[in-house]
């Protein structure tokens, strides 16, 4: 392998490692909640300077590559999309972490019936596969997985464009229950934008892939 070559494996790994960090980040922010766990909650607070750190480290390994390595073509185009898929995974990373700290300041689990009228496990559900197949997607250059993105994140989006309706008919309903609704709207905003951040990370694999620049095309288009 050249030197260039040794350089993206390491790129790659560190981003894996980065994403499944992200990956379980959530996970122990969405198990936080559903249960009022607050030391799990305190423990994705404390691994997110775990996922600032592999940021700055990603962002400078890339900048040396592009400033004294000269990548071409297919290179080129890795080192482009790993910056910018960088920061839409560090993104997601601190929706984790507001989530975690929205359960850390609850008294206890929210309920179930909250739970189901916000459509929240579905939200966590959706959000949590995109970030799975876009990671598998980036490991494994599994092109075709890339499209399903776009469908999924219209799931998220759909429930989003409710949540206003959803959470007034929740306030009339449990007037006492204002404080912990209202937390419940912010995670349903935490994860739409959750979606959002991975339809850019699918945005610079189909440009890593196909050399194809699709920013701002519409999101149910197939590629």
């Amino acid at each position: 392998m050249t030197v260039i070559d040794n350089n993206i494996e390491q790129i790659k790994s560190d981003l894996i490692q980065m994403w499944t960090l992200v990956i379980n980040q959530m996970e122990k922010a969405r198990l936080a909640l559903v249960n009022g766990d607050k030391n799990l909650a305190r423990e994705v607070r404390m691994n997110e300077k775990r996922v600032d750190a592999f940021e700055l480290k990603l962002d400078m390994d890339s900048e040396y590559v592009l400033m004294l390595k000269n990548p071409v073509a297919i290179d080129l185009r890795f080192i482009l999309s790993v910056l910018k898929i960088n920061y839409n995974i560090e993104r997601i990373g601190d929706y984790a972490n507001g989530i975690a700290k929205v359960a850390e300041r609850l008294d206890g689990p929210v309920p179930e019936d909250i739970l189901q009228a916000t459509h929240l496990p579905e939200m966590f559900y959706t959000a949590q596969n995109m970030i799975h197949v876009s990671l598998k997607a980036f490991e494994n250059s599994e092109r075709n997985s890339v499209n399903h993105l776009f469908g999924m994140d219209e799931k998220l989006d759909k429930t989003n464009n409710n949540a206003n309706a959803i959470i007034c008919k929740l306030i009339q309903e449990k007037p006492d229950d204002i404080m912990l609704i209202l937390n419940a709207l912010s995670v349903m905003r935490k994860l739409e934008r959750t979606g959002d951040h991975i339809l850019n990370v699918a945005e610079e694999l189909i440009y890593y892939f196909d050399a194809n620049i699709v920013k701002h095309s519409k999101k149910n288009e197939d590629f």
